[in-house]
């Protein structure tokens, strides 16, 4: 049976290079603070115990993590990343298993590469850390290994030798020992240093120091990018719109021009998908098979059924329901409202709060009035209805099956199965009266030009 597994996460800093009123490790990675996108991996890999070790703005970080059943303990004051680590203790005290610990602004790390770690620990090392190969090492710490994995000494750059700076592999920062040797190499950890700071490496220095066994697991660069500013941040998003996009391709959705296409991190698409150029997933979209998404669409909190039609430039808002083979048409926008069966909405409206039955047309213009300033009100739609052109229906306000509303109506009343509904003013008609009008209109323009 395998050891259960904690992480630490360490959101304490104050991310200064973003500039933002919102703490570093709440930012978002479609749709999702990469604080959560990093949970999530990890709980994938089996943590049963999340501990996030925050300081400033720690409010922020307790108010996302609601109901998820991470726990928050503070750092006060910063004295570095193993003084961060140690803060975590008594929450784990009486927690027996492996231990991790990782980085709230690295949120690409993997669950497979967790379980990697753990198991090098559970294989026979004291300590296990988390190495990568950099296109570019730059000031990255180094990790000098024997072609086995067993790490013979970390160093950080600038204490590195030329022969030392010459190797590639270098220190991510996730470290993970059995919780038995993780406090104790923790408060073993010195100050020091030019910074009087506590730092994490030292844990693996330590360790290998009274002779316990240190290896490195490797894991790409892509997955360790850590983001401390709002280009990394951009950065970090492109990476994970292409990696999804090649992932809706390999699953059957065809993306006309898959660079202009942006997902959330909960986007799901069927098979035989059509998503043309410049579409817009928001969170919470569920999209069935042989959906057509047409270009200039922004879709949120929507779920469509197979068969659906959906654009060009259109807006579907959350609570939006479209059922097999519902067309929505150019510039319409749908707000928390059941599209049946076939029915369709082909251009120029707005269709809030609404129940719209199968086989129903809204024709252009056509608006349902759900507000009054205070409150929201329902407008029903029966089966196979017809809305004319330019139609306003006040909610609340059904509108039965079969009715037809003419062109132009402005409807506050119920209108009945089979019922023609017109709601328009007398027309009067004056023969001649335009061009009376004009010619006196000339006559007075000339004369006051004369």
């Amino acid at each position: 049976m395998s050891e259960p597994i904690a992480v630490i996460v360490l959101a304490a800093g104050k991310g200064t290079r973003m500039k933002s009123d919102l703490h570093k490790v709440l930012h978002p990675i479609a749709g999702r603070p990469m604080l959560l996108h990093l949970l999530a991996s990890i709980g994938a890999a089996g943590a049963s115990r999340q501990v996030i070790v925050a300081g400033d703005r720690r409010e922020q970080i307790e108010a996302a993590l609601a109901g998820s059943g991470a726990e928050v303990v503070v750092q006060e004051p910063q004295l570095g990343t193993a003084h961060a680590a140690l803060q975590a203790k008594g929450a784990l005290s009486a927690f027996s298993g492996h231990v991790v610990v990782c980085f709230g602004d690295v949120p690409f790390l993997l669950g497979d590469t967790v379980r990697r770690l753990c198991d090098a620990v559970t294989g026979g090392a004291q300590v296990a850390v988390l190495g990568f190969r950099p296109a570019d090492t730059a000031a990255y710490g180094r990790i000098i290994a024997e072609a086995d994995g067993t790490v013979r000494k970390m160093v950080e750059h600038k204490d590195a030798s030329p022969e030392e700076r010459a190797v590639n592999l270098c220190n991510s920062g996730v470290i993970v020992a059995h919780s038995k040797d993780m406090w104790r190499l923790l408060e073993a950890v010195g100050n020091d240093n030019a910074a009087g700071e506590y730092y994490l490496p030292d844990v693996a220095t330590n360790a290998i120091a009274e002779g316990g066994r240190v290896v490195v697991v490797e894991a790409p660069e892509s997955e360790v990018m850590g983001i401390n500013s709002r280009a990394e941040l951009a950065e970090a998003e492109l990476r994970w719109q292409q990696r999804r996009r090649r992932e809706a391709m390999d699953d059957g959705a065809s993306l006309i021009a898959p660079e202009t296409v942006w997902f959330s991190w909960d986007t799901q698409l069927g098979r035989d998908v059509l998503v043309e150029p410049n579409v817009v997933f928001g969170p919470g979209v569920k999209v069935a098979d042989g959906v057509k998404i047409r270009a200039f669409c922004h879709l949120e909190g929507a779920h469509l059924a197979s068969g659906v039609e959906v654009g060009p430039y259109a807006r579907l808002r959350p609570g939006t329901v479209l059922e097999e083979k519902a067309k929505i048409g150019n510039f319409v926008e749908v707000k928390k409202a059941v599209m049946g069966k076939g029915a369709k909405a082909n251009h120029l409206s707005y269709i809030g709060d609404a129940e719209v039955g199968a086989g129903a047309n809204i024709g252009a213009g056509t608006i349902t009035c759900n507000y009054d300033g205070y409150f929201k009100y329902k407008t029903v739609i029966g089966e196979g209805a017809f809305i004319g052109s330019n139609s306003a229906l006040v909610a609340p306000v059904k509108i039965g099956r079969d009715a037809i509303v003419a062109a132009g109506s402005a409807v506050t009343r119920d209108v009945m199965d089979g019922e023609l509904r017109i709601v328009r003013g007398e027309q009067l008609v004056k023969p001649g009266w335009a061009d009376r009008f004009h010619d006196a209109m000339k006559k007075k323009k000339a004369e006051k030009k004369g």
